[in-house]
This record gives structure tokens, sequence and C-alpha cells, in this order.
């Protein structure tokens, strides 16, 4: 059976729905699994997000979230107005989990995490890339927090990449419901918003085999489908083709 490479959308805080994700995927010895950034905020348990994804060697990318708290923190000194920039973004619920301490070695593993991963025919980063500008100018200004320009390409910004992406929930864009997943021009988007009342779904996407991992938070209802079961195109990008 081929390897499969999971990415798996911001988990933030989220550690049961988490652990219960990964119990429906089972990892086999081979498999890699990729997190795309914002384990922690919001949700009750990033510490232990944090500690599991650092223990079992998954790949991580930088979300928005972890810049928000290394601008904050990660310099050995707070930064007044940073911090309160973050603990708004929920990053209080962070350091409750921390008991109001995060360790070092914590720090600088967050201080390591890239801005994207290139697996060739797939590329991972948090948020997007500016469709005007060339991969080595892309910074984590870009990778973690662009939106709209990114969404609204008119051409994919790799002829022979899928982008995946989290950091926009997907019930944000029209048509799209909860638990559904978004793709555009050459991208997808697999955040559907575990923290939030209206989506409360973690997903998994696996790269080689076209399928989707989910699960509800609140009722702990788990589903395993077929991309296309889920897929909803972006209004921007009329060809579903444009997604392989």
């Amino acid at each position: 059976m081929p390897k499969r490479k999971i990415v798996i959308s911001d988990v933030h805080g989220h550690y049961e729905a988490l652990s219960i994700l990964l119990d429906v995927i089972s990892p086999a010895q081979g498999d890699e699994v990729y997190f795309l950034g914002d384990l922690i905020d919001r949700g009750p348990q990033s510490a232990q997000v944090v500690g599991l994804v650092m223990e079992n060697n998954y790949h991580c990318l930088m979300g928005n979230h972890e810049q928000m708290m290394l601008d904050a923190i990660g310099s050995g000194r707070v930064i007044p107005d940073l911090l309160q920039n973050w603990m708004y973004g929920g990053g209080y619920t962070t350091m409750i989990s921390y008991n109001n301490k995060i360790p070092n070695d914590h720090l600088e593993w967050f201080s390591k995490l890239p801005i994207y991963i290139d697996l060739g025919d797939i590329f991972l980063v948090h948020a997007g890339l500016d469709p005007n500008l060339r991969l080595e100018q892309q910074t984590q200004k870009e990778c973690c927090w662009i939106r709209e320009p990114f969404h609204n390409m008119t051409e994919p910004y790799f002829p022979e990449k899928l982008i995946v992406t989290g950091h926009t929930i997907t019930f944000t864009f029209p048509r799209v419901r909860s638990g559904q997943i978004v793709g555009g021009m050459g991208w997808l988007g697999i955040e559907t918003g575990v923290y939030h009342p209206r989506g409360g779904w973690l997903t998994a996407f696996d790269t080689e085999q076209n399928m989707v991992y989910q699960v509800h938070a609140p009722t702990k209802k788990t589903r395993i489908c077929d991309l296309m079961e889920v897929l909803v195109v972006h209004p921007k990008d009329n060809r579903a083709a444009s997604l392989r």
C-alpha cells in the first residue's frame, strides 16, 4: 500500500479532537503527517497539542498565531502592544494551558517552523502566497496572513503543484457549508473551523489518495470520504480539474 501524506489543518488547541482524528487516520510507519500551523490559541489545550506534535516529530508550518506569539514573547521579553494583540487573538487560552509559562524548548521549536513546505506536486503553506511575488520573495506576512489576493487568483501560482492551505475558514466562502472544503485556482483550503460555533470540524487531507478525514469537535462525530464529496469550487475557478 502506498505511503500516505496526511495534511491536518488548524487545530487551535483542540487536543481531544486531534487525538480522535489521529485515531481515525491511524498513521502507519512511513506515512508522513503535516500540520498547516495554528496549533495554538482559542482552544483549551494548546500545550498538549504542541507536545503531541513535537513528541511524534510531525512536520509543522508556521501559522499566524504562532507568529503572533513569537512577536509578543519570543525575544525573551514581553512586548506589551504585541502581547495585547496575541491575547485578543486567543493567546490567553494558550498561556492558561501552559500554566502561564511557555518552556524555552517549545519557544525554540516554534521559532524554527518553516513558512512553507514543498512536497513536489503538493505545496503546503498556512495562508497562501502573494500572486504578485516570486516564491523567494514570499515572507511570513504573505505565507501566514494573506487571504483575498491569493484566493482570487485568475491563474494557478504553480502550473503543476496543488497548494494546500489552512487559515481561512471554508464556510466564509460563497455557497460553502460547515465541514466542506474549498478548491480554487490551483489551491485547496481545508480549514473547517474546529473552534468556531458555526464549524466545529477538524479536517485532514490524504494527498496521495484524495481522501478526507474529519472529526466534529462538539459531538465527536467522525467521517471519512472522498475529496469530491465535500469539495466546493470557488467562484473564481470554474474548472474543477484545476485541483489536480
